[in-house]
């Protein structure tokens, strides 16, 4: 079993923990006993702990040294930027393992910058929906399914596994990267607006199935992979596309 699927099942396991009954007792203990602490701070069974189970999760699976220990969402942030691997396009279409935060205060207007409020970890992607595990949803381990792209998305964190990294479309100023070429040269860049033609779209750059048939429309460009089989990360723009995912080149133009 990958580290990343390891990372996805253990935190399914603890599910239906709750504060409720003491259940969610383990997981803040996990944590309290891994040194040194995160700020030196021992996390109290009445503090919010989304960003502890999270914490505790990495622990429990040795994967500390990619995934940072904290009990505060913000602070866990910084410390991906610190390890380059954090994700600041909330269009970023995710992969199992991906640790996601929420800002409530999320307006939906660009990109969002605010103060992170809660954080779980990508248990799955199936085109443009995901679900996510998450501590502290409501005071127990449950599931949340939502959209790609939805509003309240502060950013991901990226784990960078050893046997299947994430898709690496940013470094730690959460700029998208694009890639070295691979013989080939790409006609737009991150940011471009273009016209889709039609046809399917992709989860990831290199996926060999496609996630969905996307209606043609305008678009932007939010991520480049050069190289890869579908180089292009498009969002639509209005209601005339509904493309969301990763494309052949020949897909856009101008």
């Amino acid at each position: 079993m990958s580290d990343r699927q390891k990372f996805v099942n253990t935190a399914a396991s603890f599910i239906g923990c709750k504060e409720a009954d003491g259940s969610h007792r383990q997981i803040i203990d996990i944590y309290n006993g891994h040194k040194p602490l995160a700020r030196g701070y021992a996390v109290k069974y009445t503090d919010a702990w989304c960003a502890t189970f999270v914490s505790a999760m990495a622990i429990k699976c040795g994967l500390t040294d990619i995934i940072p220990t904290e009990c505060g969402c913000g602070q866990m942030i910084q410390l991906f930027q610190k390890l380059g691997a954090w994700q600041e396009n909330d269009a970023h279409t995710p992969q199992p393992g991906d640790v996601i935060f929420y800002d409530w205060d999320d307006s939906g207007a660009g990109d969002n910058t605010g103060w992170p409020d809660h954080v779980g970890i990508v248990e799955s992607v199936n085109g443009s929906t995901m679900k996510v595990i998450e501590g502290n949803m409501r005071d127990v381990v449950g599931r949340r399914t939502m959209q790609v792209n939805s509003q309240y998305i502060r950013g991901y964190g990226l784990p960078k596994f050893k046997d299947g990294s994430a898709t690496g479309e940013s470094g730690s100023t959460g700029t998208p990267t694009t890639f070295p070429p691979a013989g080939t040269s790409l006609a737009f860049k991150v940011g471009d607006m273009v016209q889709f033609s039609g046809g399917v779209h992709y989860t990831s750059a290199n996926a060999t199935n496609s996630s969905g048939s996307p209606k043609q429309g305008p678009a932007k460009v939010t991520a480049i992979k050069k190289g890869a089989k579908h180089p292009y990360h498009v969002v639509h723009t209005n209601g005339q596309s509904s493309v969301y995912g990763w494309v052949d080149a020949d897909k856009v133009s101008k």
